[in-house]
């Protein structure tokens, strides 16, 4: 038993110093006597005993040195036919030698296997090549490379964060483009034979079909740019909404083209698309994440011993990078008082603090509620004195009628992180915990506030309480085409948004620069300072606009075109806001952190976003004056007419499978799938903990080999001595 525990021993130990060694001497060298008594070899001695004792017992027993150097070869020959020599961690001598033995076996194959391992080398090295040049072709590349380098990954994930964003509105424009502009555009141009199908309305009454489009900017010069900035006038029957596609389908020389049906494919589309790419970038930071959720002990070593980030080149934020190391470790260390303050606290102190967070949550809920209420009237106001005849007002105040539910909103979003910031120090929680709450409730609040917009547009439109509202199923006097008018809600906040940013870039950093260089000696200026990057903040803000996008693709097609846009002007701001008038936030975030934490936003605005289109394509009646689903009481009706029109067995498979008799054996098997894979993540978080077990032996064995290498030096010394 001994010896067969000295060889598993002495095997283990030669694979931690010999990786991937094919040397048979390692497997053959005595053990120490001394090395017996390490803590890890008394670890494996219990545990080969337990397992030793139950294969005796069922007549399995193994060497473990037969069995090991079995799978070891197995491994390494399996390794060899499916992967390449510069994947192991290995030095040049022992590539070498695995690349003879690769050629040696080469030649025992016969043509055919030949044929396929060099074209499969071929294909990999043509991939690498490939992406090697696209990687020179990537959208402000060297941009980004520049940022890093200078204030480290964490701000430059925002930056690419942003880029991120100008790709999917790009392809979320091409999608729309290609299936609904393009067959109008080819029609309306006579580019190719073909022609608009109008259907006329049945069983519709012809006061639901009356859309007065009002053209004032005819008679003041002021109007076209309040027309530019809300999208009425000249711009309301143009391209950019929903009411311009008042067509039926479009006649091609051998098929007719639905253009209800790829109006709403279209938009099905963009948003599965958002959805499998967001979840596809998220999924590799979460694994990031799930790595590092380590012990705290852990967690002080690797911020010690590799939280340094080597692209940083620049004097200053190298000097940054070490105050923000300096404040993580603080900020551990104030965790760790926290935890040890709520162990030893009494039940009458956790009785009070649970009090007092009760109280101070239902502030926030108040603050919340007033925001929202807020905007609920000022949207209802907004709505009612829209109609105006124009020259019955001045020029501003006609501006802040149109833009008063945009200026709430984007008062609310300013002075409730601030409220925020102030509550969350009363409620006595640990310091990286206050960072996520406060993030949370401003993401809330930033895209619940989209959410009571568009609900509100909803009320008011489904509100009946006249007979033409009772007979066209919606308020057709106020909203005669209602799906525009909420695409020219969604065109408002999505200008508006970018005219926030840049006032504030010019009118408020710019200044606050200048008078913080030239004005140092006053206190006031001192105490001011520069503006911080804050990329918490500054990624709200474009998640804001995304969600605003998203919502508003489907009333006012050419909106992510706007957005794309709006999102380049904005890299360009910010990176030149970056490097002149503000300064990186002493909180930096990890380049993992913070993809994973601005995907994991992005996918939270992207389901507040689905919701209220969910309901308006599928409760709302759509309108009967414009756009493509007149003859359709909802949008969704055009799915099942279009099923209709299937052949009988089609049909039959479209309803088994959207049948309960499919939905309950499907859902089951999610189930089974998902209980498999939850066990399988089970099982790989064991093998974790084992490993983590395996390097907290092997630093014990260091100390302890540690401590005799000393004493055995010291009683060298007393001999010599």
């Amino acid at each position: 038993m001994d010896s067969e525990l000295n060889s598993a021993w002495a095997v283990d130990r030669c694979v931690i110093f010999e990786s991937l060694s094919l040397d048979s001497s390692c497997f053959s060298s005595p053990p120490v006597n001394f090395l017996q008594e390490l803590p890890s070899y008394r670890s494996i001695a219990r545990k080969r005993t337990t397992i030793l004792s139950r294969d005796k017992q069922n007549g399995t027993l193994l060497k473990p040195t037969d069995s090991y150097n079995f799978q070891l070869e197995g491994e390494i020959t399996e390794d060899l036919d499916n992967q390449s020599i510069r994947k192991y961690a290995l030095n040049i001598s022992e590539k070498r030698r695995l690349r003879d033995i690769q050629e040696t076996q080469m030649k025992y194959l016969s043509e055919w296997d030949q044929w396929k391992r060099y074209s499969s080398k071929s294909w990999k090295r043509f991939i690498e090549k490939a992406r090697e040049m696209t990687t020179h072709l990537e959208l402000w590349r060297e941009d980004i490379r520049s940022i890093e380098g200078k204030f480290g990954t964490g701000i430059q994930s925002y930056f690419s964060f942003l880029r991120f964003l100008v790709l999917l509105n790009l392809v979320i424009f091409l999608i729309i483009f290609m299936v609904v502009l393009l067959p109008v555009l080819l029609t309306r141009y006579k580019i190719t034979n073909s022609s608009f199908i109008l259907i006329p309305s049945k069983d519709v009454d012809i006061q639901c079909t009356v859309y007065p489009i009002s053209s004032s900017g005819l008679i003041y010069f002021y109007s076209y740019v309040i027309d530019l900035l809300s999208g009425t006038g000249f711009l309301e029957d143009t391209y950019l909404f929903y009411g311009h596609y008042t067509i039926d389908g479009v006649k091609f020389q051998n098929f007719i083209y639905d253009l209800p049906l790829a109006y709403l494919l279209s938009t099905i589309a963009y948003l599965a698309l958002s959805l499998v790419w967001i979840v596809k970038r998220s999924v590799e930071g979460f694994k990031i994440n799930l790595i590092r959720s380590e012990e705290h002990f852990q967690s002080y070593c690797n911020k010690i011993f590799a939280g340094w980030d080597f692209c940083i080149t620049n004097r200053s934020m190298a000097d940054l990078k070490h105050s923000s190391l300096r404040y993580e470790l603080r900020a551990d260390l104030e965790e760790e008082r926290i935890r040890q303050k709520i162990a030893e606290r009494t039940s009458e102190e956790t009785i009070r603090i649970y009090s007092l967070r009760l109280f101070l949550n239902c502030i926030v809920l108040a603050v919340l509620a007033a925001c929202f209420y807020a905007i609920y009237r000022a949207t209802i106001f907004s709505q009612e004195h829209m109609k105006k005849e124009i020259d019955k007002m001045v020029f501003g105040e006609n501006l802040l009628i149109l833009y008063l539910p945009s200026i709430v909103i984007t008062l609310a979003n300013f002075i409730t992180p601030i409220i925020f910031a102030k509550i969350i120090h009363y409620e006595d929680y640990s310091p990286g915990f206050e960072i996520r709450l406060t993030i949370l409730r401003c993401v809330f609040m930033r895209l619940a506030t989209i959410c009571v917009l568009v609900f509100t547009l909803g009320s008011k439109i489904t509100s009946c309480d006249s007979y033409l509202c009772d007979l066209c199923g919606y308020n057709q006097k106020l909203y005669p085409c209602w799906e525009t008018q909420v695409g020219q809600e969604m065109y408002k906040l999505m200008i508006f948004d970018l005219i926030i940013i840049l006032a504030v870039t010019l009118f408020v950093d710019f200044p606050r620069k200048i008078l913080v260089t030239y004005c140092s000696s006053w206190k006031l200026f001192q105490c001011w300072g520069e503006q911080e990057f804050a990329i918490p903040d500054n990624v709200l803000g474009i998640v804001y606009g995304q969600t605003i996008c998203w919502i508003g693709a489907f009333f006012s097609p050419l909106l992510p075109a706007i957005a794309t846009l709006k999102f380049i002007i904005i890299f360009y701001v910010k990176e030149i806001s970056l490097l002149y008038t503000c300064r990186p936030s002493p909180r930096q975030f990890r380049a993992s952190n913070s993809n994973f934490f601005f995907l994991l936003v992005l996918l939270i605005g992207l389901c507040l976003a689905i919701i209220p289109l969910t309901i308006s394509m599928a409760r709302i009646p759509s309108s009967k004056a414009c756009g493509p689903f007149t003859n359709f009481n909802t949008t969704w009706e055009v799915v099942p007419k279009t099923v209709s029109t299937f052949p009988n067995s089609l049909q039959t498979l479209v309803y088994g499978i959207t049948s309960e008799a499919f939905a309950v054996p499907f859902f089951m098997i999610i189930c089974l799938i998902m209980f498999y894979f939850i066990a399988l993540a089970g099982a790989h978080k064991r093998v974790v903990v084992q490993l983590r077990e395996q390097l907290n032996l092997e630093s014990r064995d260091k100390r302890y080999l540690i401590q005799k290498l000393t004493e055995a030096q010291r009683d060298l010394r007393n001999r010599l001595d």
